[in-house]
């Protein structure tokens, strides 16, 4: 006697449902939301963010060091003259700290428009202070102060080039941002790569500002 076969049946398919979805909520590509694009969540990132500046702290912690030793060998240490530009640039930092940190509160209360104009000046204002930078390095030039001119000049310029180094890892982090903004991705709900972006930022004023105080002002 042939063995029943049981007939086959539909399963039925939630329409509503989208193929590989497990349940979880993926936050967008644009701010990294809860998670990020590829699924990380966003205390990952920021966890990652602190580690990153612990790095560079400590990379400049050992610049110091070697900078406070190298300077007690003073035979040859010839401090150079403090120039203007350094001053100019220093206050345009700080005012780029103040505007980033007007952007961020205006996304917060989802003020589009003025986190837009607020980032966009912090942005160009860190240009410019990369501009400021490079004059200072010029106008060192010119007056025959380079990189091997004496112990103080190795170490402005070594200092002032990591610190402008990094400071353009900022500003790649704020064209990242900005392309989200002109793709009006952020609200006071999802703003966690502005944040990361302002937090970094702020570092790396008061960064320059300690290296401001080591080079030019502390003995």
């Amino acid at each position: 006697m042939p063995a029943a076969t049981l007939p086959e049946t539909a399963v039925p398919v939630d329409p509503d449902m989208d193929d590989g979805d497990s349940g979880f909520e993926s936050g967008g590509p644009d701010d990294f939301g809860g998670h990020g694009s590829s699924g990380v969540p966003i205390s990952n990132y920021r966890l990652g963010l602190w580690f990153g500046l612990a790095a560079i702290l400590m990379l400049f912690v050992a610049f110091t060091s070697a900078y406070i030793y190298r300077e007690g060998l003073s035979f040859d240490w010839r401090p150079l003259e403090q120039l203007p530009v350094l001053w100019f640039n220093t206050a345009v930092l700080l005012i780029s700290s103040l505007t980033i940190e007007l952007s961020r509160r205006a996304i917060r209360r989802d003020l589009t428009t003025s986190f837009d104009r607020w980032f966009t000046v912090t942005m160009l204002l860190g240009i410019t202070f990369l501009a400021g930078q490079y004059v200072a390095w010029k106008q060192l030039s010119t007056r025959g102060i380079y990189l091997g001119t004496n112990p103080h000049s190795s170490f402005f310029y070594l200092l002032t080039s990591m610190h402008a180094l990094h400071l353009m890892g900022g500003l790649l982090a704020m064209g990242y941002v900005m392309r989200g903004a002109l793709r009006h991705r952020y609200t006071s709900q999802e703003c966690a790569a502005v944040d990361i972006t302002a937090i970094y930022w702020h570092f790396m004023d008061g960064l320059w500002v300690y290296l401001f105080l080591l080079l030019f002002l502390w003995r």
